[in-house]
């Protein structure tokens, strides 16, 4: 989940200035960049427990593991006087989700071999800490063992407020916040219809991507019934700011219609002086006509309306950027694997022509019904006259050609296709992380979760 965002205390004096500030993302190809989040689970090795905030007389706290970072010239952020997070100079941030899971957001960086780089530099440095203080890290899409109960709650206001408002709009709000791990990337559009172009792409691929990287068949220590039950869980999170966006594939849909979108989800909070102001269910309309509850009497700022931005959770969420959020947290090789699926589609014109024209019979209704199957039956998904199975060798092979017309090589003159090979060894099986979980845990496992802990460890 989104920091605060950047202060902007530019006057929001009509609609016309919330559907520039997403034109303002517009960029040449030349600029585009690629940011990539990947969150994990903490826990200790000696118990297998989720940390809590702070170290207690049991084992470390979450705040511990901040703190070493702080030695590889990681700056601290704080809230009210409590370490929430850190940022690096060169770029990024290390967040805390509501759970104590950790989030690396990446620096917007060129090719997906500097994003490689990123993400091993950061967990080489987090394996010295966590050694160093017993503590493990693993990448799931859903905590596998630990009830709601058992999962501390990390210090930040935003999470106080929607910890009350949640389970007024969903059943498995909480459970969003508290237990689950996720990996997606960010990317750059050009124009207003090259942004409409590339979220349909990924509204009606996202369930691909979603069966791909399926990686939560457990919890409480048992099978779970789902695949996905992490993308499960967002279909009954909140009716007002989640799903695919049937909107996207209508005419008309551009910059103003989102607007149209956010300015009908619900508010959360406004930040002010450094406190979260509870304005849960109150209309961002209110608030531009001076008749917010929360504030009465004031107007919004471009910085509100980022923040409105970032309590919207559907499967691909516009900002300024693009942010695909369909897939499940998961081993080092399948957080370097995202970028590279989305990329070779998205950042290729080709490519983007090719997926363009595969979607174009798709209706709003079959992507919601995989939407609603993929958690269940993952690549197995009957779609049309075959699987989802099937669909995910196709584009896989798009967005290979998509990679290799990019051109982009490392010093071993290695281009960004290799970073595909995990999902094409997938695909090639039709069996997803979850089935080979599943087949462990009633194999060698005997029937119990905790070894996961040891053979999925980062």
């Amino acid at each position: 989940m989104s920091a605060p965002s950047k202060p902007n205390a530019r006057p929001v004096e009509s609609k016309a200035d919330l559907v520039a500030w997403f034109e303002s993302g517009c960029k040449p190809p030349d600029s585009w960049r690629i940011g990539t989040e990947h969150e994990k689970f903490a826990f200790t090795l000696r118990d297998l427990r989720p940390l809590p905030y702070e170290a207690h007389t049991e084992g470390p706290g979450i705040c511990d593991l901040l703190e070493g970072l702080k030695a590889y010239g990681w700056k601290p952020v704080e809230e009210a006087g409590t370490l929430i997070g850190l940022t690096c100079p060169t770029g990024g941030s290390v967040t805390l989700e509501p759970g104590g899971q950790l989030e690396l957001s990446g620096a917007p960086l060129e090719t997906i071999h500097q994003t490689c780089a990123e993400t091993t530099n950061h967990h080489l440095n987090l394996k010295t800490v966590c050694g160093e203080l017993g503590i493990g890290l693993i990448g799931l899409g859903f905590n596998p063992k630990w009830p709601r109960a058992d999962i501390p709650w990390m210090p930040k206001g935003r999470y106080d407020i929607m910890r009350r408002h949640m389970p007024r709009r969903g059943a498995l709000g909480l459970d969003m916040m508290l237990r689950t791990c996720t990996v997606q990337v960010n990317l750059d559009f050009e124009s207003e219809a090259d942004m409409v172009r590339k979220v349909r792409a990924g509204l009606a691929l996202q369930p691909l991507a979603t069966a791909l990287w399926a990686n939560s068949p457990f919890s409480e220590g048992k099978p779970n019934g789902f695949l996905s039950y992490r993308s499960h869980i967002w279909t009954d999170t909140d009716p007002d700011r989640c799903g695919t966006l049937p909107f996207a594939f209508e005419d008309g849909m551009g910059f103003e219609r989102y607007v149209d979108y956010m300015l009908d989800v619900p508010m959360y909070f406004v930040h002010r002086d450094g406190r979260y102001i509870d304005a849960a269910g109150q209309s961002f309309r209110d608030f531009l006509d001076g008749r917010l509850p929360a504030l009465p009497g004031e107007t919004p700022t471009l910085g509100d309306w980022a923040d409105h931005v970032t309590t919207a959770f559907p499967e691909v969420r516009l900002k300024t950027f693009l942010e695909m959020r369909g897939t499940d947290g998961g081993p080092w090789s399948r957080i370097c694997a995202l970028p590279a699926f989305w990329v070779g589609l998205l950042y290729d014109k080709a490519a983007l022509d090719e997926v363009s024209q595969l979607i174009k019979g798709w209706t709003a209704a079959e992507i919601t019904a995989l939407r609603e199957r993929v958690p269940v039956q993952a690549l197995g998904t009957p779609f049309r006259s075959g699987t989802l199975g099937d669909v995910a060798l196709e584009v896989l092979d798009i967005a290979r050609r998509g990679l290799a017309r990019r051109a982009r090589v490392n010093s071993q003159g290695r281009d960004e296709t290799c970073f595909l090979d995990v999902l094409l060894e997938i695909a090639e099986s039709g069996r997803c992380p979850a089935e080979e979980h599943l087949d462990a845990y009633h194999g060698r496992w005997n029937g119990s979760i905790d070894p996961i802990f040891v053979e999925y460890a980062y």
